[in-house]
């Protein structure tokens, strides 16, 4: 108890930072609030998690003069009373559990509330990111067509081991089994077609396996039961493909009507700084071009960000970086800067923090992409990848991605990729000023090797 009297003079010594503060506890099946002790003879009551209970909730917060609310990333359970307060107009504040849970103090639920009213009261809890609107908006369908496909991949597996039980090897031949040549021969196996030669005429001419490779696969033993299980596989990854369609055609709509209220595109679309290839799982329309209208410049520029890669970035960050003041600011919000720990004048560790973040993901397969290309990111990546490393590589190029991405976004910088050889010719350049430097500090100075004659053996 004395840690804590120690703590709470502490906190009664501070300047009130939101005097109309308030905080929930979330729950799964109820809530606890706590406002100050000033504003109620009963300043923490419970509260279910029925909608009507919500609404009670939000107007004994308007009866108490409450202005900001508190309240931890505790599962989903956060979301519905989340939406209702930011709706009837509270500044709602959803923090990091992390930023709270190793204070003392904190025993019961009663006790948690009035802790994080108190830690926010006084300005101690910072409030994570959340993209607001129509980002919002776009971030769900983007999220749920993500989980739409990996439920699809799921049964592609299925399909391969019914395949494989007939001991049919069109998935060893061919590269992608839902791909043109793929799909048309499974369609036509469950139509009823047995005949190999058949069946490998249908074979795409941009597959690479001939079509005699692909007879000698299609020789197998068609049995009832594994050509039912190939039917439904099949289905079922027809129906979440529909599914994810309809997420496309959604977030069309988004984007088109994100560009009419931004109004920012006045240019005509140029032309991609690079080849775009035809990825997998594509969207059912022209995304570089959606993207361009909303942010009136082509982010896809940028070696790495594709532009599906950019659209989920867009859905994590929003198409306004403000929220960072800088970049260092958005790295770190993004966990790919180094946290430093020092004491004493000595740093203790200097590693990036651990994140879920999703963006932070899609930043590392950008860098992971773009290391096998022939640009000046790859050139990064791969002297890096040298020199500390492949994951702290990963992590350095992701970092820089960030930082060219949001200069993109915040200040409209056009990015031009120099290429791998301008990048290497420049990384040789100041590592021969360093070395002249050094030298010249110790009284040498470098000269370059005279060229030798080659002479010829007789």
């Amino acid at each position: 108890m004395a840690r804590n009297r120690s703590t709470d003079k502490i906190i009664r010594g501070m300047a009130l930072v939101h005097p109309n503060a308030a905080a929930i506890d979330i729950g799964a099946t109820m809530h606890m609030a706590a406002v100050s002790a000033d504003r109620t003879p009963e300043p923490v009551r419970s509260f279910g998690t029925f909608t009507a209970d919500l609404h009670r909730l939000v107007d004994w917060f308007t009866e108490c003069g409450v202005e900001t609310v508190v309240m931890e990333s505790t599962g989903v359970y956060w979301i519905p009373i989340f939406e209702l307060l930011d709706a009837s107009g509270f500044a709602v504040f959803l923090v990091n559990a992390r930023d709270a849970k190793h204070v003392p103090g904190r025993k019961t639920d009663v006790s948690d509330a009035q802790w994080l009213q108190r830690l926010h009261s006084y300005g101690l809890l910072s409030a994570s990111f959340r993209p607001k609107g129509r980002i919002a908006e776009l971030r769900s369908y983007v999220r749920q067509r993500e989980r739409l496909l990996e439920y699809a991949a799921s049964h592609i597996q299925h399909m391969q081991k019914a395949l494989t039980e007939m001991n049919l090897q069109i998935h060893h031949v061919v590269a992608d089994i839902t791909g043109a040549t793929g799909m048309r021969i499974i369609r036509s196996i469950l139509a009823g077609e047995r005949d190999p030669a058949v069946l490998a005429a249908m074979r795409d001419s941009r597959c690479r396996a001939d079509a005699g490779t692909i007879e000698k696969a299609l020789g197998g033993n068609y049995r009832a039961e594994h050509l039912f299980a190939l039917e439904q596989a099949l289905a079922l990854y027809d129906t979440y493909q529909e599914k994810a369609s309809a997420c496309d055609a959604r977030i069309e709509a988004v984007l088109k009507e994100l560009s009419i209220d931004r109004d920012r595109c006045t240019t005509p679309l140029p032309p991609p700084g690079r080849r775009m290839p035809n990825t997998a799982n594509a969207l059912d329309f022209d995304v570089r071009a959606a993207l361009f209208e909303l942010l009136g410049k082509d982010v896809t520029r940028i070696n790495g960000l594709g532009p599906y890669l950019t659209l989920k970035l867009i859905a994590e960050c929003g198409d306004d970086l403000s929220n960072w003041p800088s970049a260092k600011h958005f790295t770190s919000w993004l966990c790919l800067a180094p946290r430093n720990k020092i004491s004493g004048g000595k740093v203790l560790s200097s590693r990036t923090r651990r994140s879920g973040n999703k963006a932070t993901s899609l930043l590392r397969l950008a860098a992971i992409s773009v290391g096998r290309t022939n640009t000046a990111l790859g050139a990064f990546y791969r002297r890096l990848a040298t020199r500390i490393g492949k994951a702290k590589a990963v992590t350095a190029t992701a970092r820089k991605i960030a930082v060219l991405f949001y200069n993109a976004l915040r200040y409209g910088m056009e990015y031009i990729d120099p290429g791998a050889l301008a990048y290497e010719t420049r990384y040789r350049e100041r590592v021969i000023d360093n070395l002249q430097r050094r030298a010249k500090a110790f009284g040498f100075a470098l000269q370059p090797l005279e060229p030798t004659p080659d002479y010829a053996v007789s």
